[in-house]
């Protein structure tokens, strides 16, 4: 292919060649490869916009299947796919799990920084219905809700990723009541032994302790004190730690829960952060307080969800072998759950752009 200067070619349409450092434009034909168009997909709505990109509800133009469309974001990148997208790309084509949203394929746009996943269509997410909801969910639809959750969890750790961003609004719900795990762009796979990763992860509210006192070692615990924080907030009404800085969710966390020591969390001294500011002295656990009218069975289970100690805390697999789940109210049936209007498919009202604003302004930065 003809080399030519980098200030005569367009770099949305083009790549960078590896071994002279300089842009080759990819000719018209060759620049989708096998992937569909995105002309192929008919836009009907928006659904929502995240960190790593904007959602939209579509019709697949051939089959009529209607579908959702993830736009990459690109905006900051000079040289080429970010590293989130290739790692969400990666990630959910090598997942096939009931509980975890399904990507059918990538669609591109006329240029190359232009790029969708096309993914299988919920009707709902958690988090809009939770905003949205007349009466909220009951205990029975609560187990139905965390029991799927927890498996679509156990299949990720049993393949080696840690999803590193579990919240309700990552939690999508079909009108079949299939509860699906999605927005993998913070996803990561691990190997033995851990590799040091940024402590700069999962959303704040749902963010475990070691993460928010600088520990660099990251487990699938860090997924399950997510678990129990969506747990509680189904159980709540409400979020369950809503922090408006790290300090106040450290606080808030031991205001819940009691004030973590080395006896407890052995290595805990140690936590790169401690030497930064002193821990308030609470020796209470106040998750009876919280939750008065909880079970022993479930109030065990948050516990065990909530350990300060990652190696302590409970697996996917533990807490789906929880007495909780097998007491009365039990479970609904998904198929049993209550049906609900298509909040993501109609035009919001003033009133529901301003609780989703301060939803993801109390939530905080995830950086």
């Amino acid at each position: 292919m003809e080399k030519k200067d980098d200030s005569t070619v367009d770099n949305s349409n083009s790549l960078m060649s590896l071994k002279t450092l300089t842009y080759m434009e990819i000719p018209e034909k060759d620049r989708m490869g096998r992937c569909r168009s995105v002309s192929d997909f008919a836009k009907l709505n928006r659904c929502g916009e995240g960190t790593y990109g904007i959602v939209y509800r579509a019709k697949d133009l051939r089959t009529d299947e209607i579908v959702a469309l993830k736009k990459m974001r690109m905006e900051k990148e000079k040289d080429g796919i970010p590293i989130s997208g290739l790692r969400e790309m990666n990630i959910l084509l090598s997942l096939r799990h009931k509980h975890i949203v399904e990507l059918k394929e990538i669609a591109v746009g006329k240029s190359l920084d232009s790029m969708f996943l096309v993914m299988r269509y919920c009707e709902q997410d958690l988090a809009s219905l939770l905003d949205n909801m007349q009466q909220p969910f009951s205990e029975s639809q609560v187990k139905c809700i965390v029991l799927q959750l927890l498996k679509g969890v156990e299949y990720l750790h049993e393949n080696y990723i840690i999803h590193r961003d579990l919240k309700v609004s990552n939690l999508l719900m079909t009108n079949e009541g299939c509860v699906k795990i999605a927005d993998f762009g913070l996803a990561k796979k691990f190997g033995v032994p851990m590799k040091p990763m940024t402590p700069k992860v999962v959303t704040l509210w749902y963010r475990a302790p070691e993460l928010l006192l600088g520990s660099t070692t990251q487990t699938t615990a860090i997924d399950m004190w997510a678990v129990g924080c969506i747990l509680g907030e189904l159980l709540a009404h409400k979020p369950l730690l809503p922090g408006r800085s790290e300090i106040q969710q450290i606080d808030i966390i031991i205001e819940m829960l009691g004030t973590p020591n080395n006896s407890i969390w052995p290595g805990f001294d140690d936590l790169p952060l401690l030497k930064d500011f002193t821990l308030r002295p609470q020796p209470y656990n106040n998750l009876r307080v919280t939750f008065p009218w909880l079970s022993e069975a479930g109030l065990r289970l948050l516990n065990f969800l909530f350990m300060f100690d990652p190696a302590k805390r409970a697996t996917a697999t533990d807490a789906l072998a929880s007495s909780y789940f097998k007491e009365a109210p039990h479970p609904c049936e998904p198929d049993m759950m209550p049906s609900f209007p298509q909040h993501r498919n109609q035009k919001r009202s003033a009133e529901d752009d301003q609780r989703a604003k301060k939803r993801k302004s109390d939530i905080g930065s995830q950086f």
